[in-house]
């Protein structure tokens, strides 16, 4: 069995893939995560027992820890999820952003570089290094403007975005320079289980559930390319089995709504899974919007489908009902996360926004 080493598995996304590649049996799991505030061993539990999924609390950007795990463990591929990644916090305090994203990133590659010169021809051949990054590098797009493709140019609007970006330029920049046969993926907005209640979908079901006000910003029409993590999970281990070394590939979801139309439709699934009395929209409150938040993302992954013959399979209804489901069903999950400082954040970033003013444009 194939040996892979996941950095920030404890997380939404990584906890996902840990749990497909270890129900699939495609590997054997070392799971590095520095167990930040979005990192969370009780996501983990689907591989709780598992004597194939090994589990190292520490930080990427410790060299000797990340140099003795890959000694010890002689790992095929990495997988490097660990990032901060909420734009909201990028903006009020950038430096973990750019501690953990870029110098993090270097460290990882550092040590996948000496690592990797140490392999034999065959074992260097299908080594992997998969770095794992966002559409929000590429910036904003207009109304009308084509998708961003592979080739699109970076414009990062955020500390959060501009860290990624500078993370993905280093990735290539060792593969280019050094050749490590690196793989680094573009996605759009992900949801599903386990994502941490900052985030739009699982914000708006938890707050529904206790008929709080839905914060919505500005006018709520900014667009964004919505993608089940079930599928992005897929996606990438279809980019680890064929993808080329040194290429990137986008992971969308087919499948644009503005923020105002999606939180409808989630209100719809709240309403019939948790009748209120009232339909859960009348929960909907404009609040003043974030500074430079982008309107638009959309990704054109028709370069996953021509080359390695991936496309998204959850409809938005279906994967919006599945995830709705799971929020209800998994309060233990919910309340521990609530516990670890949640309601501090939500104090700290809605408590002193007020009413949208007409000039944004509320509907």
């Amino acid at each position: 069995m194939d040996t892979w080493l996941v950095t920030g598995g404890a997380g939404f996304i990584g906890s996902n893939f840990v749990s497909l590649a270890r129900k699939s049996g495609l590997a054997r799991i070392v799971n590095l995560d520095k167990l930040t505030y979005a990192g969370n061993l009780d996501s983990l539990d689907r591989v709780q027992g598992d004597p194939d999924h090994i589990f190292v609390q520490g930080d990427i950007g410790d060299r000797a820890l990340v140099a003795g795990l890959l000694a010890t463990y002689r790992p095929q591929a990495i997988i490097h999820f660990a990032a901060e990644s909420h734009v909201d916090r990028s903006i009020q305090d950038p430096t973990a952003f750019l501690t953990t994203n870029v110098l993090g990133t270097m460290v990882l590659l550092d040590g996948a570089l000496a690592y990797w010169r140490t392999l034999g021809p065959q074992a260097a051949q299908a080594f992997r290094f998969l770095q794992i990054s966002t559409d929000e590098v590429f910036g904003s797009l207009g109304p009308m403007d084509p998708p961003f493709t592979e080739t699109h140019p970076f414009a990062p609007n955020s500390p959060y975005a501009a860290s990624k970006a500078g993370a993905d330029h280093l990735v290539r920049a060792y593969h280019e320079t050094h050749g490590l046969p690196t793989l680094t993926t573009h996605c759009s907005n992900n949801y599903g289980p386990y994502q941490y209640p900052e985030k739009l979908i699982p914000l708006m079901i938890l707050n529904a559930r206790r008929k709080e006000a839905l914060p919505v910003y500005g006018d709520g029409r900014q667009v964004r390319d919505w993608l089940h993590v079930d599928d992005h999970c897929e996606a990438l281990c279809r980019v680890l089995a064929k993808g080329r070394p040194g290429s990137v590939y986008n992971i969308g979801g087919n499948c644009e709504r503005g923020n105002l139309d999606l939180i409808g439709e989630l209100c719809a699934a709240l309403d019939a899974l948790l009748p209120a009395g009232a339909p859960h929209k009348d929960l909907i409150k404009h609040v003043t919007d974030r500074p430079g938040h982008d309107r638009r993302y959309a990704i054109d992954a028709g370069k996953m489908k021509r080359e390695l013959g991936w496309e998204p399979r959850m409809t938005l209804a279906e994967g919006l009902k599945k995830t709705v489901d799971w929020y209800l069903g998994h309060d233990a999950w919910v309340d521990a996360v609530c516990a670890r400082g949640h309601a501090a954040w939500m104090e700290t970033q809605y408590a002193n926004r007020v009413a949208a003013p007409a000039g944004e444009g509320r509907a």
